[in-house]
């Protein structure tokens, strides 16, 4: 898998034997793009989509409609635009449809390499380990130390959410557990807006959050902030120091982010995928929109295809070590 994925990122700069969609004209585009993202309306991948559509639109001189095409964990929407012929339709993937899911099955109705050629690493997406308030008072908990005592002196008390089995919000709190050696409760919801619903009202403990997603929670005192999961602290939350900070030795060298990622089916012609491209990171290099994107708790990249290769070769190795040591197990 890495030498394919190599293989993807040098195809990005170099000709290709990608060949035209049927009835695609030379010039492009010709009509409205669209950028389906497969989660649902409201994460991160979507806040990404809709504030970079608008940017892309003015340089490309055609409408970008953003489309959510949640399901089956981003397989349905992920597929859909893997077998688009159109030359229109773009993909805002991340982590789970490109590394998470593949990792689990071997069944998809995609494959993210040979299906997709990478355009641009748009933002990593932090979570944030949460907890439900009152909760964290009744157990004395106030930094990310105490929630480690209490899981320890108490096996199986604290219940974690997450946004479903296999999700990046999931396998955070799996490598959290197994590098501080606790133990709680998974319970798996259907997204991770619902999750959230429920640590907020109590019905669960924590969990880890997308950062955008938790944000008007947080600063609203409905939950509680830990820790982010990125190597550097957030520039959203600047005082909320990182999990591998907090959490002491055992969490040393902590770091479970998800990112949101620009993908064109790999029949896209190379010239019209090298033009999204460049775009795309003069897109993200504009103070404006990357002020946008950082005030929802998104950090912001604009590095291309090569770079948005290099990260799924990296990650892919990453979550595989995380999968075989949690047992999680697929349908393979």
């Amino acid at each position: 898998m890495l030498i394919t994925l190599a293989a993807a990122a040098a195809g990005s700069s170099a000709p290709s034997a990608w060949s035209q969609p049927t009835g695609v004209p030379a010039a492009w585009p010709t009509r409205p793009l669209r950028l389906v993202v497969p989660f649902p309306a409201g994460g991160a991948s979507e806040v990404a989509a809709r504030l970079l559509a608008p940017e892309l639109q003015r340089s490309l001189g055609q409408p970008v409609v953003v489309e959510a095409k949640p399901g089956a964990g981003g397989n349905i929407g992920s597929a859909e635009v893997a077998g688009a012929s159109d030359g229109h339709s773009f993909l805002m993937a991340g982590v789970s449809t490109h590394v998470i899911n593949p990792l689990l099955s071997r069944r998809l109705p995609y494959d993210p390499v040979r299906d997709f050629a990478p355009v641009c690493l748009v933002a990593t997406v932090p979570l944030v380990l949460v907890m439900n308030p009152a909760v964290a008072q009744s157990l004395g908990v106030r930094r990310l130390t105490d929630l480690i005592h209490a899981a320890t002196a108490q096996p199986g008390r604290l219940h974690i959410a997450s946004g479903g089995n296999g999700t990046p919000t999931h396998l955070a709190g799996e490598l959290f557990k197994r590098l501080t050696q606790t133990y709680m409760l998974h319970f798996p919801y259907r997204s991770t807006g619902s999750a959230q619903q429920d640590v907020v009202a109590g019905n669960m403990d924590l969990m880890f959050d997308a950062l955008p997603t938790a944000l008007p929670q947080i600063r609203a005192g409905k939950l509680l902030a830990l820790g982010v999961t990125t190597a550097s602290r957030s520039p959203s939350l600047p005082d909320l120091p990182t999990v591998a900070e907090a959490g002491g030795p055992a969490l040393k060298g902590y770091e479970a982010s998800a990112w949101a990622g620009l993908f064109a089916p790999s029949s896209q012609p190379a010239d019209q995928v090298a033009r999204l491209q460049r775009d795309c990171v003069a897109a993200l290099a504009n103070p404006m929109l990357r002020d946008r994107l950082t005030q929802r708790g998104l950090v912001v990249h604009g590095t291309g295809a090569a770079g948005l290769a290099a990260l799924m070769t990296t990650e892919t190795a990453k979550w595989a070590r995380v999968l075989e040591v949690s047992g999680i197990k697929g349908d393979r």
